[in-house]
């Protein structure tokens, strides 16, 4: 949904589908030099998908990649994701103009001279 919904408001989104690898994710990333990647994690496992995600953006030198998410996620992990470097993490019930909203401010932010 927030992948049609980002679409649908403008934005080019590149649609891995479901089950995918930090490593198929990172490096279609890079491959499509993409601004951000939005994850959304329903199994539990956000904790540990996050932190390879983001450790192979290091890896590869893509840092400058953001990286958000959602789904059901307990609050006290989702301080934790900020501290791993996780831009925001969107809850259930977020609103999708709120999630556009905030995609906008950080993609016009990273892409400023």
């Amino acid at each position: 949904m927030i992948a049609r919904s980002l679409r649908d408001a403008g934005f080019e989104v590149i649609y891995t589908g479901l089950h995918q690898s930090p490593e198929q994710i990172v490096r279609t990333a890079i491959q499509e030099d993409a601004d951000i990647i939005g994850l959304s994690i329903l199994s539990g496992a956000h904790l540990g998908l996050f932190a390879e995600v983001l450790r192979l953006l290091k890896e590869n030198d893509a840092e400058e990649i953001g990286v958000f998410g959602g789904g059901i996620i307990p609050t006290p992990d989702i301080a934790t994701l900020y501290e791993m470097g996780v831009a925001k993490i969107f809850t259930p019930g977020a609103s999708t103009r709120d999630v556009i909203a905030w995609v906008d401010e950080f993609v016009a932010s990273t892409n400023q001279p």
